[in-house]
C-alpha cells in the first residue's frame, strides 16, 4: 500500500472539499506546505497576456514586468492600455484588439507572428455574458472570445525557436466541472440563454482543446496548459456573478493568487508536462462528476479540432 506524504494528503483533502481548494484557503495552505518558489527573473523573455487591462490579466502582467519580462498586454480598453504603456515604458507594449472579433484576432496573430519569438502566451481575455449576444462575425460571443479567437491565434503563431519551449496557457474556470463536452450544445442559442452555462461549456471545451493541441505537437514543441484560478475577486466576477461575489467575498482569492498558477507554468524550469488542467501548481483531474465524463476523450479532441477548423474556414479564416 502506498503511503501518502502528509503534504500530498492535505492537498487531496483541500481538492476534494472544493471550497477549501477553490477559495483563498487553497493558496494560503499550499504555498508554505509545498514550498512554492517565487516567480523567477525573466529578463529577455517575451510574454503575451490577453485581457490584460483588469483582473487576473492585469495582476499577472504586472508581476511579469516586475520580474523582468517584456510583456505585450492585449486588451480593448484604450484608457487602461494607455495607463499600462505609460507605467511600463520600454519594458512592455500595450496593444488594442477586441478578441470578440475574429478579424481582430487574426490581425493580432499576424502581428505576433511577424514580431519575433514569443516565449509564452496567456489566453486570459473573456467574460461571462449576462445576456445572449453575437460577435461581429455572427458567432455567439462566449464561444468567439473564449474558444474561436484563442484557437485562431494559437494556430497562426506556429512554433518559433525561443529561449525556452513556448508555453500556451488557456485561463479556464472551475465552472467547467459542471458541464460535459458536447459539440451539439457548444454554441449557445438565444432561446433559453443562460450565460453561466454557455461559459462553463466553452471552458470545458478549452480543456479538451488543450489536450488535443498537446497530443498533436511534436515531442520538443510547444507546451499547452489549461489553468483555472479558483474563486478570485475580479471586476468580471463582481459584474457577472454579483450574488456569488457578495456571498463568497470573504473566501475569494486575490487576483494575484488566482493568476499565480498560470505565471508559474509560463516560467517554470524545467517545464511541467503539457496537456492537462492545473490549479495551484498541481495538475488536477479534468472531471469531478460522473455525468461530465466522456466515453472517448480522443474522439472528442479530434471532433473539436475538426469543428473549429471548419467553423473558421466557413467564416473566412
Amino acid at each position: 500500500m502506498r503511503i501518502i506524504p502528509a503534504r500530498e494528503g492535505i492537498d487531496r483533502i483541500l481538492e476534494a472539499s472544493v471550497i477549501g481548494s477553490f477559495s483563498r484557503l487553497g493558496p494560503l495552505v499550499r504555498r508554505p506546505l509545498q514550498s512554492w518558489p517565487d516567480i523567477p527573473r525573466l529578463d529577455g523573455r517575451v510574454v503575451v497576456v490577453t485581457g490584460a487591462t483588469s483582473g487576473l490579466g492585469r495582476a499577472g502582467a504586472q508581476v511579469l514586468i516586475e520580474r523582468g519580462a517584456h510583456v505585450i498586454a492585449v486588451g480593448r480598453n484604450e484608457t487602461a492600455l494607455a495607463e499600462l504603456q505609460e507605467s511600463w515604458g520600454s519594458r512592455g507594449e500595450a496593444w488594442r484588439y477586441d478578441l470578440s472579433s475574429l478579424t481582430e484576432a487574426h490581425e493580432l496573430a499576424q502581428r505576433l507572428s511577424a514580431r519575433g519569438p514569443i516565449d509564452a502566451l496567456v489566453h486570459n481575455a473573456g467574460a461571462l455574458a449576462l445576456s445572449y449576444g453575437q460577435s461581429a462575425d455572427g458567432v455567439e460571443q462566449t464561444l468567439a472570445v473564449h474558444l474561436l479567437a484563442p484557437y485562431l491565434i494559437t494556430r497562426a503563431m506556429g512554433t518559433p525557436v525561443t529561449q525556452m519551449r513556448q508555453r500556451i496557457i488557456f485561463m479556464t474556470s472551475g465552472g467547467m466541472y459542471t458541464q460535459p463536452f458536447t459539440l451539439d450544445t457548444l454554441e449557445a442559442s438565444s432561446e433559453g440563454y443562460r450565460g453561466s452555462v454557455a461559459y462553463a461549456r466553452v471552458k470545458r471545451a478549452q480543456v479538451v482543446l488543450c489536450a488535443a493541441l498537446q497530443r498533436r505537437e511534436p515531442p520538443t514543441g510547444r507546451l499547452f496548459y489549461a489553468v483555472h484560478p479558483g474563486w478570485a475577486a475580479t471586476p468580471g466576477v463582481a459584474t457577472s456573478l454579483p450574488l456569488f461575489n457578495r456571498l463568497a467575498s470573504p473566501l475569494l482569492r486575490t487576483a494575484l493568487q488566482g493568476v499565480d498558477g498560470a505565471l508559474w507554468l509560463a516560467t517554470v524550469t524545467p517545464p511541467a508536462p503539457g496537456g492537462g488542467l492545473w490549479l495551484d501548481r498541481v495538475e488536477r483531474p479534468v472531471h469531478r462528476l460522473r455525468s461530465t465524463r466522456s466515453d472517448d476523450a480522443l474522439h472528442d479532441e479530434q471532433l473539436l479540432v475538426d469543428w473549429l477548423d471548419q467553423r473558421l474556414a466557413d467564416l473566412g479564416f
